[in-house]
Parts: C-alpha cells; structure tokens; sequence
C-alpha cells in the first residue's frame, strides 16, 4: 500500500514585512527590494503580509515602480486573527512590524513572534506598548530564543546611536553629565506626518494613567551613576543661539528608550552577550561599552522662527485639552488636519513632500573636563561636546532605511546577538556596525564643536 504523500514544509523567508500596505508599510516595501538578489546582501528572501492580497499587490507595484513588481509572495495576516498570525510568525526569521498604532495591533504580533521564536522588528514610538511587551513577553521570547525590538525607526535609533557617538567623545577623565538632543525637522515644502502617528499620540496621551500603572507594578528602573548634580529643568522654551534655533521640550519615546537602554547596561556593564558570538565580537562588546558614558538624557525639537513653535504648541494644548475624554478623541482623529494645524492630515504627505525633507538632530552634551571634580565649581559644566546626525524625511525615508538595516544586521550577526528576549535597539544593536550601514544609506554622524566653558 502506498505511503501517502507528505505536504512540503512552507517556505521560511528570511523578511517578513508585516502591514505592507499601509503608509509606511510600502516605503519600506520600498527599501527592501533594493537589498534582494542579485544584491550582495543577507536578505535573500523577502514576503510581504497584510489583511488584504490586493492591497498589498498594489503596495509592491507602487514601491518597484517605475520598473516592474517583483515575484515577491504576498501572506494574507489579519492582527485580529491569532491563528493567522501565529502562522506567519511560523514562517519569518525577522517579522518587520508596520501596523500602527501598536497599542491596537502590534502586541498580537509580537506575542506571536516570540510563541514562534522568530525575531521581530517594530517601529512604535509608543513607551507604553513597548514596556507592555517588554512585561508581558519578555520571559517568553527569552526561551524561545525571540529577539523582540521595539522603536527601530526614527524613533528611536538615531536618538539611541547619536546619544552613543557623543558620549564616546568625552575621552577619560572627563565625562558628560547631560546630553541633550534639539531635533530640527526641514523641509521647503510644508512638513506633514501620517495621520496614524497622530493617532497614536492622541491615544498615548489618553492611556497615560495606564503606562503609570505599569510602571508602578514593575521594578524599578536601575540607575545609573552620573557625575555631578542633574541639570536644571530650564525654560520650556528658549532661543538658543549657538544652534539658531527657537526649541521646546518634546515629551518623546526618544528619551524613555535611551533611559531604559542605560538602565540596561548599568545592569550588564559589559552589554548583553551573544548567544554564539564571536571572540572578536565578545572583545568589540565589552570595548564599545566601557567607552559609553551615562548621562541624563532629553529631546527638544526646534524650529528656526518663533513662529514656528505656535502649531507644535497648539497641537500639544488640542490633544492635552480633548484626549482625555472620548468625544474629545473622536473629534481629534476625525479633523487631525484642524487640530495640528496642518501637520498631520489623513492623506499623510505627497511624495514631492516626503522627497524634500530632512532632519537634523544635535546632540549638545554638556560634562566635566575632569570628572573627579564635579563637585567643584557647584557642580557646574566645565565642557561641551556638540555632535549632530542627520538624514533625510524621518517617516518614510529614514525609518524604513533604519528598519531594514537593522533587519540586515539581524540577518548577518544574529549569532553576536542575544538568544532571545525583548530589549531596546540600543542594548542589541549598540556593539554592531549599525552606525556604519546607516552612514552607508544616508545618515550622517558628525562631531559639531567641543570647547570649554567659562
């Protein structure tokens, strides 16, 4: 009697993007295809995922245009549909997470990632969805050998990696004390956002009584040693002239993600070892480490005219004014374009107005020529260290730029990397040539000034 035939396993894919279609979804569709074969790179095979066949067949046409789609297999994944999921998990090395807002669609995925053991790659900007899923599934994906990274856009490695670069310029004895990153979004073009990050604003503001309950049930964040007294708190906003820039402080996921990054290597000074590392890599990690010095760490966004700071204030009043009350929401997620004063809009931006922006980010670090002495002087500074990184549109050009390098690092040195666990980029990807791939694709890292004061 005959055997009967048995199925043949389904492909594993090295890149499974997840959210394909969507705004973003289709420019790091986009990113992607420019590292398959014949492309010397890791990314070998490449499927993208999303609720509908049609319109994610559609995303590929837009992103390998004017050329061609390519035979890229499309997966039908619904967030709402576990099963679904939990067999596209089954079927990705890295899953690249793009359905926002994640607090609605992203844990379902990365529960499924680390159920699967597949790596996962997201691009929230959301602390309270990535300290759930640091909660929730930490232990999970540690055992399951998930390696589970959340803010893997502009939000939030180029603050991660920038905090790095200046705090490796401060060269023993001196030390940093604060660093500061003033964000400086350009364009001559209007500068608009996807209406999805709006949202998820307004929903992050809505649900902050619950990050504060998350918080309050875990442990306490382990602090890190930093000389010196902290900085003032300051003015909320001021010129400052060195920079040209009117700034305001930005309450940014780019600030909890360096924190909790820091507070990860105070506990693992030497960083996280790699499930197979290599010697060479073990003796980068412990090198790349030592060099990085804590400091307390913000952002500021600017602009180069006062003016410029009324729609950043007016959007900050309408969300803090109408999200704590349903109606509010409803009215603030039905006319985003009203209430941010033109910065987000449904529509999301034009591809003439994606092409023309740019960002630069300087990172103004402030510390002690001789750290010994800082309690001298009041505590005051005695040195500055400026560094910038800069690139092009944050949303749609840098993110996905920054996602899929990340991917390839992921793809090419997963055994330098821990077994499994959910983890900031910072504390993963810091040790790894990141910083080189993104400067080879775009990104500039510079040192800015260094000088004494007085």
């Amino acid at each position: 009697m005959a055997t009967p035939a048995t199925e043949p396993e389904p492909e594993v894919f090295d890149v499974v993007i997840f959210g394909a279609s969507g705004f973003t979804g289709k420019y790091v569709i986009r990113e992607a295809l420019k590292f398959l074969p014949p492309n010397a790179s890791p990314l070998r095979t490449l499927a993208l995922a999303g609720r509908s066949r049609d319109r994610v067949a559609a995303a590929l046409r837009w992103a390998a245009a004017p050329g061609p789609a390519p035979d890229v297999p499309i997966l039908v994944a619904d967030a709402s549909d576990p099963a679904s999921l939990a067999a596209l998990a089954s079927r990705a090395r890295v899953l690249l997470s793009c359905a926002g807002p994640f607090r609605l669609y992203g844990h379902q995925v990365a529960a499924a990632c680390a159920e699967a053991g597949a790596d996962c790659l997201d691009i929230s900007g959301e602390p309270e969805f990535m300290e759930r899923v640091e909660a929730d599934l930490h232990e999970v994906a540690a055992r399951n050998g998930s390696l589970i990274v959340s803010a893997c856009g502009f939000d939030s490695i180029p603050a991660e990696l920038g905090f790095f670069f200046n705090s490796r310029q401060w060269d023993p004895p001196s030390a940093p004390v604060s660093i500061v990153a003033h964000l400086s979004l350009e364009s001559h073009k209007k500068i608009v956002g996807n209406f999805a990050t709006f949202e998820s604003a307004v929903l992050g503001f809505a649900s902050a009584s619950k990050l504060q309950a998350l918080r309050r049930s875990r442990p306490r964040l382990a602090k890190p040693r930093i000389p010196g007294p902290p900085p003032p708190t300051g003015p909320l906003i001021k010129h400052d002239k060195a920079l040209g820039l009117w700034v305001m402080k930005l309450p940014s996921a780019d600030t909890v993600v360096v924190k909790r990054t820091l507070s990860k290597v105070t506990q693992h000074p030497e960083g996280l070892p790699g499930v197979e590392e290599t010697p060479d890599f073990a003796e980068r990690r412990q090198e790349f480490w030592s060099s990085v010095k804590p400091a307390h760490f913000g952002v500021k966004i600017g602009t180069r005219s006062i003016l410029g700071v009324i729609p950043m204030i007016c959007t900050g009043l309408f969300i803090g004014i109408l999200g704590g009350f349903s109606f509010g929401r409803s009215l603030l997620l039905k006319f985003p374009a009203l209430f941010s004063m033109g910065w987000f809009r449904k529509s999301g931006p034009t591809e003439a107005e994606v092409s023309s922006a740019s960002f630069k980010m300087w990172f103004v670090g402030h510390g002690y020529g001789d750290s010994t002495r800082a309690a001298g002087r009041g505590g005051k500074p005695d040195k500055e260290i400026v560094t910038r990184v800069s690139g092009p549109e944050i949303g749609y050009i840098t993110t996905p730029i920054v996602l899929i390098q990340s991917a390839l690092v992921l793809l090419s040195q997963r055994g330098n990397l821990p077994k499994g666990g959910v983890y900031t980029p910072g504390a993963v990807f810091g040790p790894t040539d990141l910083q080189k791939r993104l400067e080879e694709n775009g990104l500039s890292f510079d040192v800015i000034s260094r000088r004494t004061l007085p």
